[in-house]
Order: structure tokens, then C-alpha cells, then sequence
């Protein structure tokens, strides 16, 4: 009875010698079975390298699995992860070397701001007016976002400028009532109300948004003053007041006496 299970017990030991040497690669070269042995399926996974020896992921052993995009999961593909699929570096051919990497204290090149450029037709220039005003009257055409300083022999100085936004637009007859160079700024109550993060005063300088220069108009809480806004130039965008550049808003200043009209359609 003993030897009866011992010989299988024997045979088994032998056959499960023989696969694992298969397995491993030291099976006989000739062996004609030993390819189709290495070979065998197991389902991959734990059971396999058991049985076999073979990690069974195309990464070999070691292998990060879980975390690699386009990895091997259990016998089956997976798809890459979004931004894993193409490395736009080596797509443009350059050099893993010369990125800038913010991520590992490398410096990383400015990008370049938004340039505040004023559209060429809103520059100064010189036109022919031929309208029933004097010399030394300002006309503002709100709607063409221009304004005009009538000049003798039937010319007129046009600058572009910057309006009230929807709401906020008006027209009249006014007259220039101050002038100040580099004014300082106190928002009005009205403004404070749909505004309370705006400053209660603010001193004259580049940082104010009253410019360079500003004309008063009347007793109204309206002036046309500088910018420091430029590229708002020909938008509306303010609160009611007349904005100008400050290189243009300085040269009008120049030019205009207190008392001066002030026509706004």
C-alpha cells in the first residue's frame, strides 16, 4: 500500500520539476514540447508566476503597474490616461534638457502681457470741420467715441476717447469750470454705492485712474481726464467722464482755457 502512493506521489514531484525547469528555461534545448510548455496560459496574474515563474505584465519585474498610463492590468490593456498619450516635448523634438520646469525651482520665462495698444484711428490728427462753432470749443461725438477742438481756418484737432458705458452716457452743453495737473481722486457716494472696494481717496500719480491731466466740467461730477488704461481708448467703459490717453489728454490740456465750451452728443 505504501509504495502504491509513494510512485505517484513521485511522478507528480517529477512532472512539477520538469515544468518549472521548462518555465525557467533549463529544460533540454531539443526538446521539441519545451516552447509549447513555456508557453502555458494560466490567466496571468499571481497564479501564473507561481506556476511559472513569469511575471506576467509586459513591464518585467519591479514594475510600477497600477500607475503607468497605457499600463497592463490582469491580462488586459488599458487605455492611456488623458495628457499621458503623447509627450508634446518629444513630439517637437526638443530636448528633455532645455524645459523649463517651474515644478523643480527652474526659472520659467515670462509670458508676454496683453500689449495696450490704441486702434490707429483714435490717434491725434488733424481735420477739416466746417460746423457753426469757435475756435477753442470742444465737441465730444459720443457715439464715434472722438473729440473735437475746433481750430481756426476751418480745421479741428480729433482725439480719441473712451465713454460712459450703457447707462451712464449723457449729452449737453458744459463749460470747462478747473483744470489739474495730475489730480487726485475722491469717488463720488454714488459710485462708493455700486463700489465699496474702491479707495474713499486716492492721491494724483501714474496708479490713479484720473491720468495725467483732467478738465472739470461745470459743477457736474463729469471731467475729461487722462487714463492709465490706454487700450480702453474708443470703448465705453466709465462712468460718465471723458477719457483720454495720457500724451493726448496732456496736449489738450495745453491748449484749452477755463471757460471754455464743452458740447457732448
Amino acid at each position: 500500500m505504501r509504495r502504491t502512493i509513494v510512485l505517484p506521489l513521485l511522478v507528480v514531484a517529477g512532472t512539477l520539476a520538469a515544468s518549472a525547469a521548462v518555465a525557467q528555461g533549463y529544460a533540454a534545448p531539443n526538446d521539441p514540447m519545451a516552447a509549447a510548455r513555456g508557453r502555458a496560459n494560466y490567466g496571468g496574474g499571481f497564479i501564473e508566476m507561481l506556476m511559472t515563474g513569469r511575471d506576467p505584465t509586459p513591464y518585467g519585474r519591479g514594475g510600477a503597474v497600477y500607475n503607468r498610463p497605457g499600463g497592463y492590468a490582469y491580462g488586459q490593456t488599458v487605455r492611456s490616461a488623458p495628457g499621458y498619450e503623447v509627450d508634446p516635448f518629444e513630439a517637437a523634438g526638443q530636448p528633455r534638457a532645455g524645459r523649463r520646469m517651474a515644478a523643480l525651482g527652474e526659472p520659467v520665462e515670462p509670458q508676454q502681457g496683453i500689449q495696450q495698444i490704441v486702434d490707429p484711428r483714435f490717434r491725434k490728427q488733424e481735420v477739416a470741420y466746417d460746423g457753426p462753432h469757435k475756435p477753442g470749443t470742444i465737441i465730444i461725438d459720443t457715439p464715434q467715441r472722438f473729440l473735437f477742438l475746433v481750430q481756426p481756418g476751418g480745421r479741428a484737432l480729433r482725439y480719441g476717447i473712451g465713454v460712459g458705458r450703457p447707462g451712464f452716457s449723457w449729452a449737453g452743453m458744459k463749460t470747462v469750470s478747473r483744470k489739474a495737473e495730475w489730480p487726485s481722486w475722491t469717488p463720488p457716494a454714488e459710485m462708493l454705492k455700486r463700489r465699496p472696494d474702491l479707495p474713499r481717496f486716492m492721491a494724483g500719480g501714474p496708479e490713479n485712474p484720473m491720468g495725467a491731466r483732467a478738465m472739470y466740467l461745470g459743477s457736474t461730477l463729469y471731467r475729461i481726464h487722462g487714463t492709465n488704461e490706454p487700450n480702453t481708448i474708443g470703448q465705453a467703459v466709465s462712468s460718465g467722464c471723458i477719457r483720454m490717453t495720457n500724451d493726448d489728454v496732456t496736449d489738450l490740456y495745453e491748449r484749452v482755457r477755463v471757460g471754455a465750451k464743452v458740447l457732448v452728443i
